[in-house]
């Protein structure tokens, strides 16, 4: 397996490596913001300089090309397998209503002999995360796992797109199947986020909205905990996500909002809020955020068994990114310290990761964790 990385930007076009793949690549993973997503050239020139190759990618909250963390700038990972076939497929979303049957459109598409892993790409506004992955999940084999995450459009919330070839469209997912038994796939996603206040019953809920906690408007019950960050909702949400625990989730998972209605007293979640869990507020601890990262990455080593990564994709949750700040690379220079420098890193700052998270392979949608996923071909 080979690798080679190439950034764009509005003002220099593709900046190419200094050493170019010997062979042609059958895969390019591109991520970058909305704006350069949609720039007339970026994705074409890239084409064209792979013309053998599947472009597959989405908008981000921010670009991560090696220890690097960019804005504004489009990064592309091209691969190259020798004993590996991929096949992409894509779907149009119409609502968040047909996220379930749209997973289960690409798992059949998908699935066909030799399947090992699924990496999937999806909007981050329009689709229910938390659908897709069971989508996904139920109508897969159980020995393969699915892993990927939700576009992202900073922290503006407004359009996120998903990328097939050099066509760019929102309410749409992606998804790539790996075939082969000579490629090693791991993957590990954690969190590092504390918890603070009681915990409260979901009392009233619909799929990823959330209307009561305790019998009270969930809404204006969460602003109490907010105090003066109430007033920048939805974006301050991402500094305090919730913790999920109950019978229906495999051991917890963490959620973050993506709207908030007044009227209603209701808030959005990236995925389900099933009624009948706990709710736990959470809020940022910086060094325990950074080990959770180095945590991930681990995982994601471990389940390689004796193989060394040749790549690891990286997908954090924005709400990291917009703690961490200017410590935003110490998450990123941590998977590396685990891994090693001889993988190629690459990936974005997302609305949502897809990881499975307890069981081996079932994948769950998580909110505010770093996910990782290494490849090594033998």
């Amino acid at each position: 397996m080979r690798t080679e990385q190439l950034t764009w930007s509005a003002p220099a076009g593709w900046r190419q490596p200094e050493v170019r793949l010997e062979s042609p690549a059958q895969c390019v993973l591109a991520f970058g913001s909305p704006q350069a997503l949609r720039h007339a050239d970026a994705l074409n020139q890239l084409s064209n300089l792979y013309p053998q190759a599947s472009i597959v990618g989405c908008s981000t909250a921010g670009e991560i090309c090696g220890l690097s963390v960019q804005d504004d700038t489009l990064v592309a990972t091209a691969l190259h397998f020798e004993h590996t076939q991929l096949r992409v497929a894509s779907a149009m979303v119409g609502d968040a209503q047909d996220s379930y049957q749209t997973g289960a459109t690409l798992a059949a598409e998908l699935n066909s002999p030799g399947l090992i892993h699924v990496m999937v790409f999806s909007d981050g506004l329009h689709v229910n995360g938390t659908a897709l992955a069971n989508g996904l999940r139920e109508h897969l084999p159980p020995t393969v796992a699915v892993t990927g995450g939700l576009a992202g459009d900073g922290d503006r919330f407004e359009h996120t797109l998903v990328c097939v070839g050099t066509t760019v469209s929102e309410k749409c997912v992606a998804a790539i199947g790996f075939y082969g038994d000579r490629l090693k796939v791991g993957y590990g996603s954690l969190g590092g986020w504390d918890s603070f206040g009681p915990e409260r019953l979901v009392t009233r809920s619909r799929d990823n909205v959330l209307f009561e906690l305790d019998g009270q408007p969930a809404l204006d019950l969460y602003k109490r905990y907010l105090g003066e960050h109430a007033g920048q909702l939805p974006a301050s949400a991402l500094l305090f996500p919730l913790a999920l625990r109950g019978e229906s989730i495999d051991g917890s998972v963490v959620r973050t909002i993506l709207a908030v209605n007044e009227s209603q007293g209701s808030m959005t979640f990236a995925g389900d809020i099933p009624q009948g869990t706990y709710a736990q507020l959470m809020k940022a601890n910086f060094d325990r955020l950074i080990d959770g990262a180095a945590g991930a990455a681990r995982a994601g080593l471990q389940r390689l068994d004796s193989f060394t990564p040749d790549l690891a994709i990286l997908i954090s949750c924005v709400g990291r990114k917009l703690v961490l700040k200017q410590r935003v690379e110490e998450e990123i220079e941590s998977v590396q310290e685990v891994l090693g420098p001889q993988a190629t890193l690459a990936g974005f700052y997302s609305y949502g990761e897809i990881c499975p998270h307890v069981s081996l392979t079932k994948c769950e949608l998580h909110n505010q964790t770093m996910t990782v996923t290494t490849f090594s071909e033998q």
